[in-house]
């Protein structure tokens, strides 16, 4: 502790009382639900992959911070809301966290030594090279696959680019005319809510640049494990090209995606728009019509089906465009399969909001795609713990910053002896029962962990 948190803070009085805080509680924490999160990584095995897929340079005799420590420090301070490396000049004094990290003691340490400094975790950010962020994405793919007990009948894949915005010189960060500044364009890709890819792009290219790549490696993969699964492709109109779709149909893979509005499309669908019209004009009430045709824009190597919407309400027509290769009645793929995609959006939020996947400001790029994928591996342990632990709870379907409000940030006070480690959680934590309901489904829970790469 520094001398300036010595000093006592003086509040009001209460009933003639003076009240006095200072920082010199001891070993206290206010995250005493991170335990948790180790549960879950301790079955799934995230960390040891990415630290087995991520190359050590440094001569180990002289190393004092192991990298898989500095890994579970970096990781499970995101999940606790810690952004910045600057917190970790005194994070690394918090008794918990350094008891999370399973940091192996070296000659001439011993317990309560703080963890990796500010500088330090910046090293190791600008020592990662490319290959290390490949397999570092490969990771979250078999952490995907391993999740899955048995052989998944379906999988929708939905991707989805945004942007990162930047307030510097970074490596790859140019300015955006339709996000009107300056950026990166990461691409996301999810299957409910899970998270396979977070790639960072800069953002001079097309919104579905190395989209089809990308969805080879995934589609090449899952049939090597999942040889019968059917998997669809689902993005807005931004990722629907031809190249794309000729590749779908080529390797049975289905598709449903946007179709940006043009003067043919609004010419066909011209007969539902003013049926639908008609009707809102006789009924005051929004209408929506439905219809199907085939279609190529003069680019494609063929005709294929089109789905249009024909809605008109008090704000005026509404015409809206799906182009798939799935069977089915339009409206139904339309409101049960197309619009589901939106829900996508609500992960991307996840990691930009609530694990701080957009604190991009390291010049490097490839630094910059280790903070991304460092916040993705927060995301597959708070996700798994939705999924497995809080299943059946009222925080199944809770957000990010919901599980780590509620069930993450608990006071306590640490007591360690030889042979026990001891966190008395505050007593008026609210939730008691459902932290203990969470802590006993991952117990139970088996799961096999995955090898690094």
């Amino acid at each position: 502790m520094t001398e300036c948190n010595r000093q006592p803070m003086l509040f009001a009085s209460v009933d003639r009382r003076q009240i006095v805080a200072d920082f010199q509680g001891g070993d206290l924490t206010s995250d005493g639900g991170l335990p948790l999160l180790r549960e879950v990584d301790r079955k799934i095995g995230l960390i040891d992959a990415i630290n087995n897929a991520i190359y050590d340079p440094r001569f180990g005799p002289l190393v004092v911070h192991d990298q898989r420590t500095i890994l579970a420090q970096r990781i499970f301070a995101i999940a606790a809301g810690y952004e910045d490396l600057n917190d970790h000049q005194t994070l690394r004094n918090d008794t918990l966290l350094q008891t999370l990290t399973d940091r192996q003691l070296k000659p001439g340490q011993k317990q309560g030594d703080p963890l990796s400094s500010p500088p330090t975790l910046c090293r190791l950010e600008n020592r990662i090279k490319r290959a290390d962020l490949v397999r570092m994405s490969k990771v979250l793919v078999e952490m995907f696959i391993a999740s899955h007990e048995t052989p998944p009948e379906e999988l929708v894949l939905d991707f989805d680019a945004t942007d990162d915005a930047v307030h510097g010189n970074q490596e790859g960060r140019f300015f955006h005319g339709y996000y009107d500044h300056y950026c990166f364009l990461p691409l996301y890709v999810t299957c409910g809510q899970q998270l396979l890819v977070a790639y960072l792009r800069p953002a001079n290219i097309d919104g579905a640049k190395h989209s089809r790549a990308i969805l080879k490696l995934l589609v090449s993969r899952f049939r090597q494990v999942w040889p019968n699964v059917k998997i669809i492709f689902r993005a807005d109109s931004g990722f629907c090209r031809w190249r794309m779709m000729r590749w779908c149909d080529r390797n049975g893979v289905d598709y449903i995606l946007g179709l940006a509005k043009n003067k043919v499309l609004k010419r066909l669908a011209r007969r539902s728009m003013i049926t639908a019209r008609w009707q809102h004009r006789r009924t005051g009430l929004k209408q929506r019509l439905f219809e199907e045709f085939d279609y190529a824009a003069a680019t494609w190597d063929r005709t294929r089906r089109v789905i249009a919407k024909a809605e008109h309400t008090d704000q005026g027509e509404n015409p809206r465009f799906v182009v798939t290769s799935l069977p089915g009645d339009p409206q139904a793929l339309y409101d049960e399969l197309y619009c589901q995609r939106g829900d996508a959006e609500n992960r991307i939020k996840e990691q930009q909001l609530g694990l701080f996947a957009d604190r991009t400001s390291c010049h490097a790029f490839p630094a910059n795609q280790f903070r991304v994928l460092l916040s993705a591996a927060a995301y597959v342990l708070v996700e798994t713990l939705r999924r497995v632990g809080l299943a059946g709870t009222e925080l199944a379907n809770a957000q990010v910053g919901t599980i780590r409000l509620k069930l993450l940030k608990i006071g306590g006070r640490i007591v360690r002896s030889v042979r026990r480690i001891v966190i008395h959680l505050a007593g008026g934590f609210p939730l008691r029962k459902l932290y203990q309901t969470v802590l006993r489904h991952l117990r139970e829970w088996r799961c096999v962990p995955v090898p690094g790469p």
